[in-house]
């Protein structure tokens, strides 16, 4: 094996942790997101021939893998015929039960982070999250971001500006309690 395709596999491998986490906020669930891990890997291990390191992090480039991974398969999901007996089993599955939250913040090693913010960022919406999320916690660019979304770079500023005002509106009390000035 040559170096360039060992040192590929070793940058890809690092980002190994942050693909399954965004993964897991995508799929929502632990093995739909190891599936979405496994195939996005794949999919750049054939793909490295076209990426160039110089370019671009390896991180954006999995994360758009991943992105187009998950959105590709959820279309197939809304096209396939559903059996009648399956409807109520679907909305079982989509009404919540016991599955679990949205986002298990708790894999991001967020031990000392107050529970209101974990539930102010769980209660945001999914597009507000994603971006946020991509930058703050995977500690994306502005750009990189756009790129793994497939939005424009004006709607991630403006996206991640809401999804701020929004946190900052529900922890307003919580940013009282530590002196932070809003």
């Amino acid at each position: 094996m040559s170096d360039s395709k060992i040192q590929f596999k070793d940058l890809a491998l690092k980002e190994l942790d942050a693909v399954f986490r965004m993964a897991f906020h995508l799929s929502r669930n632990a093995d739909d997101a190891h599936d979405l891990v496994q195939e996005t890997y794949l999919k750049a291990f054939k793909a490295e021939h076209t990426f160039e390191l110089r370019e671009r992090g390896i991180k954006p480039w999995l994360f758009k893998i991943l992105h187009n991974n998950f959105y590709t398969k959820l279309d197939k999901q809304k096209r396939r015929p559903v059996l009648v007996e399956d409807l109520s089993y679907e909305a079982d599955k989509r009404g919540g039960g016991d599955g679990g939250d949205v986002w298990d913040l708790s894999t991001l090693d967020w031990d000392h982070v107050d529970e209101r913010l974990k539930g102010a960022i769980d209660d945001l919406p999914e597009h507000y999250q994603q971006v946020l999320l991509l930058w703050a916690v995977e500690g994306l660019k502005y750009r990189e971001v756009a790129d793994v979304l497939g939005i424009a770079l004006g709607t991630v500023m403006s996206r991640l500006y809401r999804a701020r005002t929004i946190l900052a509106g529900h922890l307003a009390e919580l940013a009282e309690e530590y002196g932070i000035k809003t």
